[in-house]
């Protein structure tokens, strides 16, 4: 034991959007909560993530409005710059990657932060090898639980030659201050797509290669192919269901060998997924599992006794929306508030490319693995009143998955302009498995986007 060894009622491990969440909300109801985290108060989202990304895109997409001026309203010429693009994402997203702000909320609840590394060592006890100043190691004991909120890394797969090289994750492609004059994205999935539509709108040669055999792997076959066919029209080179056989870095470039063809870039960004690792967490000593994926919790998000586990290190999707709604849950519990145990079968995601695609719920293919009697409708946004009027960007469509013997949707996708903004409406239905015959009933607005679930509808017979 040391001075600095210490009792409080809740260690949270991981201080992201939910960790942070939970533990100023639990200091707030008067408990003493020590909040552990190794690298920036906040989390992956507002240095590395969804808020400076979506910086990112949105200067994307007004370049991308510019070049559509041309035909329908005139001329434009668009000269893209990154500069003010890179200083937004520090002055304004990331306090050049300083936490201060999120630190002083934090403790200004009465929190006291530990910054350093937390790992369980035996039940209701976390040992912190802290960073920083005086650096050493510190005992936190917890009177009333542990909160696991450690979040993911940055998955890299082991390609021969990869390792050692330059490459980038989402984090250094984030903090780039300069466009590489050509980039090789590996992954399809969210965060290839969304970056690699990004640095193409600004200027980079872009190819992508994903493994599976269609870019969003993970959504509606639809969603997939329309994307493949946008990003083609836009210059960006998609190879899907091809795998990287080997990387090289010769100090200026990469070569990435895939499919029998070598393809090069100036830069080389892995976003291949996230990783779990229970066992720096300290799983074991409260009887998880280290080598699974994810914590296994209940509804309550209870790991084991004194235990609580959420966000990404659950295995329940990799989204701030989904740690904000699970830390709420946590709280209540620790505080022996009445509450619902989680529910996930409306979960609502969105890729934030241009079209957007936003998903909710089951595809088709999860819906009938399930054994569901499934009946399906798709409608193209370009068929829509607005979509005909958007003309240049109307690149979209609307897909309900109905699970027929229920009568109610069981899942769908909204992709387009909008794609994340109409998806309220049908993440809603789901949630609330609102008949089918109550949304025919609904007034849709005229002419907008989301009238196109009506089309839709009508499309399930």
């Amino acid at each position: 034991m040391t001075e600095r060894d210490q009792d409080v009622d809740v260690v949270v491990i991981g201080m992201g959007p939910g960790g942070e969440y939970a533990a100023g909300t639990l200091a707030q109801a008067g408990l003493a909560v020590a909040g552990v985290e190794a690298r920036l108060v906040g989390g992956e989202c507002p240095y590395w993530g969804c808020v400076p990304s979506k910086m990112m895109i949105r200067a994307a997409d007004l370049l991308m409005e510019g070049r559509r001026v041309n035909g329908m309203a005139g001329a434009a010429r668009i000269d893209p710059s990154w500069a003010p693009v890179a200083r937004r994402i520090r002055d304004e997203a990331t306090d050049n990657w300083d936490d201060k702000v999120a630190a002083d909320r934090f403790t200004g609840k009465g929190g006291i932060l530990v910054r350093g590394h937390g790992r369980i060592t035996a039940s209701g006890e976390v040992t912190v090898t802290r960073f920083g100043p005086g650096g050493g190691r510190q005992v936190l004991r917890a009177r009333r639980g542990i909160v696991i909120a450690a979040g993911t890394a940055p998955a890299v797969p082991p390609i021969p030659g990869l390792a050692g090289t330059p490459y980038w994750t989402n984090r250094e492609a984030i903090e780039t201050e300069q466009v590489p004059g050509s980039l090789v994205v590996l992954g399809g999935g969210a965060v290839g797509a969304e970056l690699g539509q990004v640095f193409a709108r600004f200027g980079s040669r872009v190819t992508v290669v994903e493994g599976k055999g269609r870019l969003l792997p993970m959504e509606e076959p639809e969603a997939g192919d329309l994307l493949a066919e946008v990003l083609g029209r836009e210059g960006i080179g998609v190879h899907t269901g091809q795998h990287v056989t080997g990387v090289g870095h010769n100090g200026a470039s990469f070569t990435v060998t895939t499919g029998g063809r070598e393809l090069t870039g100036d830069a080389l960004l892995v976003a291949t997924g996230r990783r779990t690792d229970l066992a720096a967490v300290g799983t074991g000593a409260v009887g998880i599992d280290e080598s699974l994926p994810a914590i296994p919790v209940d509804g309550y998000l209870r790991a084991a006794p004194g235990v609580w586990a959420l966000g990404d290190i659950t295995g329940r999707g990799a989204f701030t929306h989904m740690s904000m709604y699970q830390a709420r849950i946590v709280v209540a519990d620790i505080l022996g508030e009445p509450v619902s145990p989680a529910q996930y079968h409306a979960v609502p995601r969105v890729t934030f490319t241009d079209p957007e695609v936003g998903a909710v719920g089951l595809t088709e293919a999860q819906a009938r693995e399930r054994g569901l009697q499934v009946r399906t409708s798709v409608y193209p946004i370009p068929r829509s009143a607005r979509g005909w009027i958007h003309k240049a960007g109307n690149d979209g469509f609307i897909k309900l998955v109905e699970e027929a013997g229920a009568g109610v949707l069981v899942g769908a996708t909204s992709a387009g302009p909008t794609g994340g903004e109409v998806l309220g409406a049908l993440a809603v239905a789901v949630h609330a498995r609102v008949p089918v015959p109550v949304m025919r009933q609904m007034i849709y607005a005229y002419p907008t986007f989301h009238r196109a679930i009506e089309d839709a509808l009508a499309g399930l017979g």
